[in-house]
């Protein structure tokens, strides 16, 4: 059954008229059709029988057709009023939509405010936890683009780790690791993290022209898209013999990644996981280091549904894919963060991600 018509399926279930998906990942994924539309008006109208539409940039009309986009498309020029020719072509389909329901985490202020001056006698509910849903267990094919955007990350990190040399900058690695991936003809799915040195005690710190020095812990965090979907690895080395605080702090991180990766299967709840990892690293007299949840929904979008952390009840499914990333972040001393990407099996996990855990020193 196609995306489509399952959110028309959802449609008649909870009688609502139409559906208007507007983030451009949600695009993609009911349609096939990848775009950034910047500030430019994007979308798919869905009813409950009459056909869809797409609306999207008037210069994108062809790249939408060829992305296997069967229906009507709806092509805007930056002279028109992009919100007129979306009401035309609802209206055109000569239905009463009382209700349309919306992505609420994604339309403005500004576009809601657009549809109710088209649509003023129109309820908008949430459409966001349909899309979700449809999008938490993967499909074989999705798993599969999942499993070659994780071997191109693992392979990133191999590059990165070459990269290392006494003197060179954070930025020269990354610019190495990126070109790297560029001949491979993919590109990253989120801004590359090369950090060293105490810089690896900031998360989501910021590369820069700090130049590598023995006895760094060097940090890459990175990912690349593989035919629309993401991968996101991170994983830290030592770049000359690590000292002792070094290597504890190493140690609680690796034992509590694989201690959660160990626990992963159907039915866990997402909060059980984030307390084995976190119990480990609280364990190892590490727990106020540890910064953040432990990890997150992966596919489409680096950052998705659902989000993996002490408050989250969902038990686990078969089919989803997320993050397992725990860290340690003194400042004194080092940050270190280690990250796979996993995949619930029918009785447990397959680890996506396959780049080696264990102290590498070089």
């Amino acid at each position: 059954m196609s995306k489509v018509q399952t959110i028309s399926n959802y449609l008649k279930m909870q009688n609502l008229d139409a559906a208007f998906v507007t983030t451009p990942d949600n695009v993609f994924y009911v349609s096939g059709f990848k775009s950034d539309p910047h500030e430019r008006l994007l979308g798919v109208m869905i009813f409950q029988d009459a056909k869809p539409f797409l609306i999207c940039p008037k210069m994108e009309v062809p790249d939408a057709k060829a992305a296997g986009w069967s229906h009507e498309v709806v092509g805007h020029e930056d002279t028109d009023n992009a919100w007129s020719l979306f009401h035309q072509a609802a209206e055109a389909r000569g239905l009463s939509l009382q209700n349309i329901a919306i992505e609420k985490s994604h339309l403005t202020v500004e576009r809601l405010e657009a549809l109710n001056s088209f649509f003023p006698a129109t309820k908008f509910v949430g459409l966001d936890n349909q899309i979700n849903n449809m999008r938490l267990v993967k499909s074989e094919e999705e798993l599969e683009n999942l499993r070659q955007a994780a071997a191109l990350a693992d392979y990133a990190i191999e590059v990165g780790c070459s990269e290392i040399a006494e003197g060179k900058t954070e930025l020269e690695i990354l610019s190495a690791i990126e070109l790297a991936m560029k001949k491979k003809g993919v590109y990253m799915s989120f801004d590359t993290i090369v950090l060293s040195g105490k810089k690896t005690a900031s998360p989501h710190g910021n590369p820069g022209e700090r130049k590598i020095e023995k006895g760094d812990f060097i940090l890459f965090d990175l990912g690349v898209v593989y035919n629309g979907y993401c991968s996101d690895i991170t994983r830290t080395v030592s770049f000359g013999e690590p000292t002792s605080a070094q290597k504890e702090i190493y140690e609680a991180v690796c034992n509590a990644n694989e201690s959660a990766i160990a626990a992963v299967k159907p039915g866990v709840r997402a909060m059980d996981l984030d307390k084995i990892s976190r119990d480990v690293i609280t364990d190892a007299g590490y727990g106020e280091y540890f910064t953040h949840r432990l990890g997150h929904g992966l596919g489409i979008s680096v950052h998705e549904y659902p989000s993996v952390h002490g408050a989250n009840e969902m038990p686990l499914q078969e089919g989803m894919v997320f993050t397992i990333e725990p860290g340690i972040y003194k400042s004194d001393v080092t940050g270190v963060r280690i990250e796979d990407d996993v995949y619930v099996t029918k009785d447990g996990v397959e680890v996506l991600t396959k780049y080696p855990k264990e102290l590498i020193i070089l």
